[in-house]
């Protein structure tokens, strides 16, 4: 069995899938993938920076949001970017506060993320599993690495991506340098979350441990329609369906769907 290279003490399911993709925390990332790694991790904190706002009116005045504030309101959550703590910590806050909000309604989550570090992930998976309220997912851009652990964790028949996205498996790497002993460690643990990750990609797909270990000895690139059939998806969008459409839409875009069905 190849192992990763042991430099680092964190263990990470990212590759390097897009020019600003990294492992672990955005800062980590950056300095992993040298001078084009920071310039493009400098260009993302750049994006991120610049959050529109969205104004809305009302009986009792204006009220300013900012996109993602306005997105939580119709029960959007967003997963943008590498998988870090700072991640998990956000996504697993509006989570809880969705279900404690209303635990019968589903919650939306887009993925457009190149994964990162296993235990933010798991983090976030833990607690999609732990809330009553059934989480749709959506994979637009890519879901690789831990994020297409995310997508297929959804509930069952709503977990969908768009057509061009891509889906991207593979075994966790990481690392630690030290003590000969200590490396021995983190070794087994790197291997013991290896063996966790098969057993949960099995489940949620309904192939067999064997498959899916097999598939996820090197990166495994999936279009949709693959990843449909290896079960982490269950549906190729192109627009969006009547029962995602929230109430932010309001009753004249019902009613352009509604239109376009019937022409």
């Amino acid at each position: 069995m190849a192992m990763a290279m042991l430099k680092r003490g964190s263990i990470s399911t990212s590759r390097l899938l897009s020019s600003a993709a990294g492992r672990g925390p955005a800062a980590a990332a950056a300095a992993a993938l040298g001078p084009a790694g920071a310039a493009a991790a400098a260009a993302a904190r750049r994006s991120y920076s610049l959050i529109p706002m969205v104004i809305e009116h009302s009986s009792r005045g204006e009220r300013a949001y900012d996109i993602f504030s306005r997105l939580l309101k119709e029960r959007i959550v967003c997963i943008n970017g590498p998988i870090s703590d700072d991640t998990a910590h956000v996504v697993v806050a509006q989570l809880l506060f969705l279900e404690s909000e209303n635990p019968s309604k589903p919650i939306h989550m887009y993925l457009n993320s190149p994964g990162g570090a296993v235990t933010a992930g798991l983090a976030i998976y833990d607690t999609m599993q732990y809330i009553k309220s059934p989480i749709n997912t959506i994979c637009l851009g890519q879901a690789a690495s831990m994020a297409s652990l995310l997508l297929s964790a959804g509930a069952k028949g709503e977990r969908r991506s768009l057509p061009n996205a891509t889906i991207m498996i593979h075994q966790p790497s990481g690392g630690y340098s030290g003590q000969a002993k200590d490396m021995t460690i983190h070794t087994k643990q790197i291997i013991r979350v290896w063996d966790s990750l098969n057993a949960l990609y099995a489940r949620h797909t309904g192939q067999s441990v064997d498959v899916i270990q097999k598939n996820m000895d090197r990166d495994y690139f999936m279009t949709p329609g693959e990843a449909k059939e290896f079960g982490i998806i269950d549906e190729v969008i192109d627009q969006r369906p009547m029962a995602l459409v929230t109430d932010a839409v309001g009753q004249e875009g019902k009613d352009k769907d509604k239109d376009k069905s019937s022409s």
